[in-house]
């Protein structure tokens, strides 16, 4: 920020971020002039205190007149009167000379505790500035205003053309009873559902299939982390203090709930240094997840594609720097790999620098397709963040035995998220009478169900 502002303010531009850097640069300055006079006026504090005690144990009379001309430098801006008696050659009586040290130092104290104070509010005000000034873009991020911008990089599989018209999800969800909207409502208000029997089923075998394929074929470690978590974890994970509006938060034990297992992973290894060959570590980790989704009125308003509550299963990695853009390749492949296994039509987004998400570097979306409903729907962003998450969350390691210790650089994934891809399967498996069949990835987790009807 102060070194090389000029390369923040294009990446500010870049992502159509708000941000005064101005502003931030000004409090910074104000923080280094605040800081410099508190410094100088404790040395003249120390001063003071050394000169009354040379004055109060004895002295020559060449250590007392060293010790009146110190003085009268360091009284100089702040006790006239003082300054141009001792100019003046007044003879001070050693009682009288003790009595105005000891004033000036009374006085230079509370000048320290005002500075402090001010110092204090200053750089409060600059922290939280700079937690909210996002990850810089890497170099090969498509420059672009918004979704609009972003970059089909390749499609998967082809729509079924189907001898009925598709119908969308919260039909088929209806008419076959698993899903319930208006318990859903009853129970929590809008944006939420009730997922009954099958449909509560099929959910469950999504995410085991998920976690089984991710584990036994990836090289993911499953964690099964808190769902709620204090604010430091969200400050590392880059979501506090920016976006504390969308999140839901306990203020009596200061502890929110997670909007994204990548919170908590991120965080299982704040504070620490990682030792030599310990890197790449990549965890897989299933969390409900909790947003207060706010959308515009009449948006997305059918259906489960949002709510306040979901499911998730995520991919994260810890890796080192020069690994670090191969590691997003494999993440992405491995969350392909799901939509292809469950024969889901999707395609991959490289999104530009005005849709990014805030912490990240460079990112790609999965997009599956939904018949029913017309529309590409989201199910994945995977996210490359440099050292942004572990600076924040001070997550260091070793390169070598002795080495000093270096930033480790994060990624993250969701590998997939619900219930947009409960919404592909019901969709895309729909079949005339309206039952679903159930994709064959999944028959090992369903307990021998093979159409949901």
């Amino acid at each position: 920020v102060r070194e090389s502002p000029d390369v923040l303010r294009q990446a500010l531009e870049k992502r159509g971020d708000d941000n005064s850097l101005d502003k931030l640069l000004g409090l910074d300055e104000s923080r280094r002039k605040l800081l410099q006079e508190s410094e100088a006026l404790r040395a003249a504090l120390n001063q003071l205190s050394k000169l009354v005690g040379l004055i109060k144990t004895g002295h020559t009379d060449e250590d007392l007149a060293r010790g009146k001309e110190a003085v009268r430098e360091i009284v100089k801006d702040s006790n006239r009167a003082l300054y141009e008696r001792l100019g003046a050659g007044v003879v001070l009586a050693i009682a009288e000379l003790t009595e105005a040290l000891v004033e000036e130092s009374a006085e230079t104290n509370k000048k320290i505790k005002a500075l402090d104070e001010g110092l204090k509010s200053t750089e409060g005000e600059l922290n939280d500035l700079l937690l909210r000034i996002p990850n810089i873009p890497h170099h090969s991020v498509p420059v672009g205003r918004d979704e609009s911008d972003n970059q089909v990089l390749r499609t998967w599989g082809e729509p079924e053309e189907f001898s009925f018209t598709p119908r969308p999800h919260w039909e088929l969800g209806e008419s076959l009873g698993i899903i319930d909207f208006e318990r859903g409502v009853k129970l929590s208000g809008t944006r939420f559902y009730v997922l009954r029997g099958q449909g509560s089923h099929l959910q469950r075998a999504l995410i085991n299939f998920m976690l089984d394929l991710h584990t036994g074929e990836h090289g993911y470690t499953e964690v099964y982390t808190p769902f709620i978590v204090r604010g430091e974890c969200l400050v590392g994970s880059g979501n506090l203090p920016k976006f504390a509006d969308n999140l839901y938060h306990d203020a009596e034990e200061d502890l929110w709930l997670v909007p994204t297992a990548e919170v908590p992973v991120t965080n299982l290894h704040r504070d620490e240094i990682l030792g030599p060959g310990t890197l790449p570590l990549n965890y897989v980790a299933y969390t409900a997840c909790f947003r207060r989704e706010k959308m515009a009125a009449g948006k997305d308003t059918r259906g489960i594609k949002r709510g306040h509550q979901f499911d998730k299963v995520e991919l994260y990695k810890f890796t080192g720097p020069d690994t670090a853009l191969g590691e997003l390749e494999t993440m992405l492949s491995d969350a392909e790999d799901v939509c292809r296994r469950l024969g889901l039509p999707y395609r991959v987004l490289a999104l530009c620098t005005g849709d990014m998400g805030f912490a990240a570097a460079k990112s790609f979306d999965i997009e599956v397709w939904a018949p029913g409903s017309d529309e590409w729907l989201e199910v994945s962003s995977c996210s490359y963040c440099g050292d942004f998450q572990a600076r924040r969350a001070r997550i260091r390691y070793r390169p070598e035995p002795g080495a000093k210790p270096q930033l480790v650089h994060t990624l993250n994934g969701s590998g997939l998220a619900l219930p947009r891809v409960l919404i592909s399967v019901l969709e895309n498996y729909q079949r005339a009478d309206g039952t679903i069949a159930v994709p064959e990835a999944l028959l090992p987790y369903m307990g021998g169900i093979e159409v949901i009807e």
